[in-house]
């Protein structure tokens, strides 16, 4: 492995703790930050960067939700039936992805992200 390879690496691997540090800590947002860096850092179109953001994402959000259930932090009352409604929409959006071109996929994903930065801010 060059150093080049060995940079790219190392790149990945702090991201990817920056990442899992952020969704395990506000419970969930790692595509906000994991499909922007798949796309500018690592050049990815913008698919393989959904797609392979909700891949990455999995494990952290298992782990996150074990903790969360251990530690008496989950709201079973919500979790449970939002969790069936999230997991039926994650089917019909993966389904859907390769539908739409990169472009409209990353012109949607930036529309979704600046009405979530304005509610969140109001």
């Amino acid at each position: 492995m060059n150093n080049m390879q060995k940079r790219r690496t190392l790149l990945k691997i702090v991201f990817g703790l920056v990442a899992g540090f952020l969704s395990g800590f506000f419970g969930g947002g790692g595509g906000m930050i994991v499909v922007p860096f798949l796309e500018k850092a690592l050049k990815k179109p913008a698919k393989t960067a959904h797609a392979t953001a909700i891949l990455i994402i999995l494990p952290v959000t298992a782990v996150g939700a074990l903790v969360y259930v251990l530690s008496r932090g989950f709201d079973w009352g919500t979790g449970l039936p939002a969790g069936g409604g999230i997991l039926l929409g994650g089917m019909v959006g993966a389904a859907l992805l390769n539908k739409f071109s990169n472009r409209f996929i990353k012109v949607l994903f930036a529309l979704i992200m600046i009405v979530a930065g304005i509610r969140m801010i109001l």
